[in-house]
């Protein structure tokens, strides 16, 4: 992994407890030479903020299997933008194609279904992952 890795946080929000997808994903970005960090299960916004702030992430990647992620993208989001983290969100994990509109309006730049595969994610953030200088 180089020193200008792209920098990418993987995030668990609420009270779901299914990450074995995050955990590939994790996997499949530090293959290809990105800068990783997995939070773990049950994160509350501001965990998720703090954390990424702390690693510097370009990209804030959340996995959510529960079917809050409306709620808690709307939490995230906020809390992000309160406390100036500039990084951009993904959102994966069970996810209608009738919600998509909606996560895209709260600035989430990316949405990846559960048929997404790991190389279009991986592609999206290479693509897409560095912030402006």
């Amino acid at each position: 992994m180089s020193e200008g890795a792209i920098r990418v946080l993987v995030a668990k929000p609420g009270v779901d407890g299914h990450d074995v997808g995050a955990k590939l994903v994790c996997r499949a970005l530090m293959a290809a030479g990105m800068n990783v960090t997995y939070t773990g299960l049950r994160q509350s916004p501001e965990a998720i903020v703090a954390a990424a702030r702390a690693h510097g992430a370009d990209v804030v990647g959340l996995s959510i299997m529960s079917g809050a992620h409306l709620p808690l993208c709307e939490k995230v989001m906020a809390a992000l933008k309160s406390a100036g983290v500039s990084a951009k969100v993904v959102v994966g994990g069970v996810i209608p194609a009738r919600d998509r509109d909606a996560l895209r309006k709260l600035g989430v730049q990316a949405v990846f279904g559960v048929s997404a595969t790991l190389d279009e994610v991986v592609r999206w953030v290479e693509e897409n992952g560095r912030r402006a200088a």
